[in-house]
Order: structure tokens, then C-alpha cells, then sequence
């Protein structure tokens, strides 16, 4: 993600990372005739990707799949998180590990932007990782959009931050891949990403680094105009130990299955090493990623996937977790990690940290959960804690409906709060522990909570006109609980007095009467912590006054105005 310099924003960024509709259909044509040229001029780009030279000795490539020193193959499913700008969240990375990750990429800056992260700060960084048996992905984030963004860095001078640092790398194959830059090449001639791209593979590859190197693609990661699919075979064979990782990031550009499919069908049939190295799932009005597909996608044809991001988001729509805290996970953060083919679901563990071990003996069933403190949308579970032969990793929370279960929640200890509930409904939670070999105790009894009423009257919302022209104007409107309970399953409401209408609407769905108007949560601002907000914009339609809307209702409650 491109962040300003002013602050670390990035869910600003996300509108950067995002096309317009005309550029939408620009880019589809533009991957039309890439097809046609690259079948035409490059048939041996729909080949398989010849590997060359001698492989490294931990992580590497073979057969176009990224796999660990012993051969496994090695699957990414993590996140991504901002440590350059949050120096002080690493203890971040064992929560991340306690939600089911296996790999967490992490921000660096090599000081052409931001602030360097020194050697003694990298060997930290990868220690952590080593100590929360996570594989570290290690970018540096000062390229974003080069060639569109004057404050960018070149990939040249990220090659020399990662040469000075190879005392500190080096040795480290097994457990760190080397992403050169970040989104290293902006919407403006995008065709001038492909050589300095293999300059700085080159460069590396001479400065002796044996690591998988990861290399982003243009048009800020997207690849709308596919001149990294066109010229990915070129730039792989360029690395003379073949261990080149190809990774692209998926944010609106890719709305729809058919060009997530076909983009990531075409490396993998090529037998081109590829991952989703960002994406996001939220929508807004640049459109809506389809992050089912992509999901659903990379688990099909085996490769990784690292979701944007853990927290520290300006604009928290892409937080997956509020404010660095694991109890505070965001709609998001659950799609990721616990829906379908999700982090919960998918990851394997390395096996370098000793997964896949000959420990075959499940841990004993945790005791039976007991709840306290329960909200309208929490409610905190605890429970006597499993034992294990060799040791309990950790614990996966359950709801239970009938025969089914769906995974709400991880914990390292026994104990966890269980957030994004409905307000007056009933549940039924249970536990599984798990060690450090993937083997799963049998579940616990269950435990039946009803959550509170929602609190009412406990809000303000702040409205503004972002701008107009002749007969329309976008509109943004700012939830805020005031309370001490988060609210879920909101229903805002308030009337526009001059016979405005809404016509689109994103970060929620409006519904229109005469001047009345209700507005119901997207799946990401389902819900509003509390003391946090959520924001709505729209697109409406106006005659010559657009007065603002004087008086608003949450949940039937009235709010404060501003």
C-alpha cells in the first residue's frame, strides 16, 4: 500500500491503489491485447519457467513453487504489518501467530523516505518472527509508486539498504524472503518497471544474496496494464539462481472472478512463482475487490496470499485488528482470518519451526468455557486450560449452531473475548486446543450466552459535503458511539430537506423515501466500537440548495449532530 508522507495513512492509500470506471475498462482492454501480444510475440512466456543455476538453501523455487530447504512446499497465508511506522507493535507478531498465520510481511524503510530501519532493528524483527515461528517477508516501502510519486524511492537504491544489511540476512535463508520494493512503479509508463526490476535482482544476486526474492509489480502492485504478466518470463530467467518470486497486489482493480482467475491461472500455468502480496476486501467508490475469489482462488491452485493489514490504518477499513489490540478484530480481520479459506482454515506451519513432527498425541479437551462481562456484540470466554505431551500451542473458539461450528476466535491463553456479536441473540461457544503439530483436542463442552440490548442514544454523526457541481455532489457521513459498548447491526436515519436522493452509496446501503433516508452497514462497518466511528460516503443528486440534514437516529435513538 502507498502511504503519505506526512503520516503512516494507508487506508488513504487504498483511493491510490484504485482505478476509476474509465480507467476499469482501459485496463480491461489493455489485458486484451496483452493476451494477444504475448501469445503472438512471446509464446515462450506460456511455457514453463525454466530454472536456472544452483538453489538456495533454505527457502527457494523448484518447479515454480516456492517450498523449504527439505523440499516441502511452503504455502504463505498472513498478513501484512506497518513495524516502520509502529516500531513499537512488534509485540504484534505473536498475535498474529495466535490467529493461525504462518507468515507475516513486514514494512521497512531504507531511508530515502522514512526514517531507515537500522541492522540492530531488522535482526530484532527477524528474531521475532523466528521466536513466533513465523516466516518474515521483508519489504521496503519507500518505492511505492515510483515514476508517479515524486517523494518515491528507486529499486536501485532499496538493492543497497538490502547489501548493507547482509550480515544480518545472511544465514537467515530458511526463514526470510527479500521483497526488493514496494509497488515500486506507479500508473505513469509503467513499461519503465521491468529493467530496473532486473537491475536490482542482478544486483543482489552479485552482492552474493542466495534468498527467495520477491519483486511487486506496477501500476501501484495492481498490474492493470500487465507488463509484469508480460514480462515475467524475461525477468525470472534474469535471476541466475531462479529462486524470484513474482507478487501482486489485489485491491479494486480486481473486482470481478474472471480477472482474478485468469491473471493468477496464467503464471501458474506457466510455472511462474506468484502470490497475492496484498489485498484488500472492503469496498468503496472505486469499487469492490472480490476477496472471495481470491481466496477461494489461491487455495485452489496452492499459493499465498498476505492480507493488508494487521492495524494502524489512518482510515481503519482495512485494520483487521483496532488499535493493535487482538479483541478488537474488525469484520475484516474475521473474513480473513476465520472465514472461508481463511488464515484459520488454510496455514501450515513451516516445517523448519518443527511442523509436520512425529508428534501424533492430541492435547486433553479444554474445561468447559465460562462467560463474563457480556455486551450487546462481546462477551468474555474462559476456561481450565488443556495439557500436551509436548505442549499446547494455543486455542481456536467455536460457535456452535446445530451441527455446524464457525471459528470466532484464537488465543494463545485460556481466555479470550469474542467480539462482533448481535445485540439481544443467543449463542452457544466451545474450545479446541491445538499444539505446535496441528494436532486437535476434542472440543469442550459448550457454553449458551444471550448478548445485551443495544445501548441507545450513545452517538454522534458528523456530516459533511465533500464537494458539488451542477445537479449533484458527494456527501460523507462520520458514526460515532459514544458509549462504552460497541453497536452492531446499526440503522442510521434522517431526512434531506430539499429533495436530495442518494444514488450510490459506499460503506453502507441506503434506502429512500421521499426525503427520508435509512442506512444499513456494509460487512466492514458492521460494527462501531466504542469510542470509534465509522464513515459512510455517497453520491446523491441535488436541485439549487443542498442544506444538511439537521437531526439523525441510531438504532431509533437520537444523536448528537456534529
Amino acid at each position: 500500500m502507498l502511504l503519505p508522507t506526512v503520516s503512516p495513512t494507508p487506508g488513504a492509500a487504498v483511493r491510490r491503489t484504485r482505478k476509476s470506471p474509465l480507467s476499469a475498462l482501459l485496463a480491461r482492454l489493455a489485458a486484451l491485447v496483452a493476451l494477444v501480444v504475448l501469445g503472438a510475440l512471446c509464446p515462450g512466456a506460456a511455457q514453463a519457467a525454466e530454472e536456472p543455476g544452483t538453489q538456495a538453501a533454505g527457502l527457494h523455487i523448484s518447479n515454480g513453487r516456492l517450498v523449504e530447504g527439505n523440499g516441502n512446499d511452503f504455502v504463505m497465508r498472513g498478513v501484512n504489518h506497518a513495524h516502520t511506522w509502529y516500531p513499537n507493535e512488534l509485540g504484534s507478531l505473536a498475535d498474529i501467530k495466535a490467529q493461525g498465520a504462518n507468515t507475516v510481511r513486514v514494512v521497512l524503510a531504507d531511508g530515502h523516505r522514512w526514517t531507515a530501519n537500522t541492522a540492530s532493528d531488522v535482526a530484532d524483527v527477524i528474531a521475532q518472527c523466528k521466536a513466533n515461528r513465523l516466516i518474515c517477508v521483508l519489504e521496503v516501502h519507500d518505492t511505492t509508486g515510483y515514476g508517479e510519486d515524486s517523494a518515491a524511492g528507486t529499486l536501485d537504491q532499496a538493492a543497497d539498504y538490502w547489501i548493507g544489511l547482509k550480515d544480518v540476512l545472511a544465514g537467515q535463508e530458511n526463514y526470510i524472503v527479500i521483497n526488493i520494493g514496494n509497488e515500486p512503479w506507479g500508473n505513469t509508463d509503467p513499461a519503465g518497471w521491468t529493467a530496473p526490476t532486473i537491475a536490482a535482482i542482478q544486483k543482489l544476486r552479485n552482492a552474493g544474496f542466495e534468498h527467495t526474492i520477491m519483486v511487486d509489480a506496477p501500476n501501484w502492485g495492481q498490474d492493470w496494464q500487465q507488463v509484469m504478466r508480460t514480462n515475467a518470463q524475461s525477468v525470472y530467467a534474469a535471476d541466475t539462481t531462479g529462486n524470484l518470486i513474482f507478487s501482486i497486489h489485489m485491491y479494486s482493480v480486481f473486482d470481478t472472478a474472471a480477472e482474478i482467475t485468469d491473471y493468477l491461472n496464467a503464471f501458474v500455468s506457466s510455472k511462474l512463482p506468484i502470490l497475492i502480496g496484498e489485498f484488500g476486501g472492503p469496498a468503496d467508490q472505486w469499487g469492490d475487490p472480490d476477496e472471495d475469489t481470491m481466496m477461494a482462488t489461491a487455495e485452489q491452485l496452492d499459493i499465498g496470499y498476505l492480507a493488508w493489514s494487521w492495524s494502524g490504518n489512518t482510515d481503519p477499513i482495512l485494520d483487521l485488528v483496532l488499535n493493535f489490540d487482538p479483541a478488537q478484530m474488525t469484520s475484516w480481520g474475521q473474513r480473513i482470518f476465520n472465514g472461508a479459506n481463511g488464515i484459520a482454515q488454510t496455514a501450515k506451519e513451516a516445517t523448519v519451526f518443527g511442523g509436520g513432527s512425529s508428534d501424533t498425541q492430541a492435547p486433553t479437551a479444554p474445561g468447559a468455557p465460562t462467560a463474563s462481562a457480556v455486551t450487546a456484540t462481546s462477551a468474555n470466554l474462559s476456561w481450565a486450560a488443556s495439557t500436551d505431551n509436548v505442549g499446547v500451542a494455543g486455542y481456536d473458539v467455536v460457535r456452535v449452531s446445530g451441527g455446524t461450528e464457525t471459528k470466532v476466535a484464537a488465543s494463545t491463553a485460556n481466555s479470550v473475548t469474542v467480539t462482533g456479536l448481535t445485540a439481544n441473540t443467543a449463542y452457544s461457544f466451545a474450545v479446541y486446543a491445538r499444539d505446535a503439530a496441528g494436532n486437535r483436542s476434542a472440543r469442550s463442552a459448550a457454553v449458551s450466552v444471550t448478548t445485551a440490548d443495544t445501548p441507545a442514544g450513545s452517538c454522534s454523526v458528523g456530516y459533511r459535503v465533500v464537494g458539488e457541481w451542477q445537479g449533484g455532489f458527494q456527501g460523507e457521513i462520520a458514526i460515532r458511539n459514544t458509549g462504552t459498548s460497541a453497536v452492531s447491526g446499526w440503522k442510521l436515519a434522517f431526512t434531506f430537506a430539499n429533495g436530495q436522493t442518494v444514488s450510490n452509496m459506499w460503506g453502507g446501503t441506503a434506502a429512500q423515501s421521499g426525503g427520508s433516508v435509512t442506512v444499513t452497514p456494509a460487512s466492514y462497518t458492521q460494527t462501531i466500537p466504542a469510542g470509534g466511528s465509522v464513515t459512510v460516503g455517497f453520491i446523491g443528486s441535488k436541485g439549487a440548495t443542498n442544506a444538511a440534514p439537521t437531526a439523525f437516529t441510531l438504532n431509533g435513538a437520537a444523536c448528537v449532530n456534529g
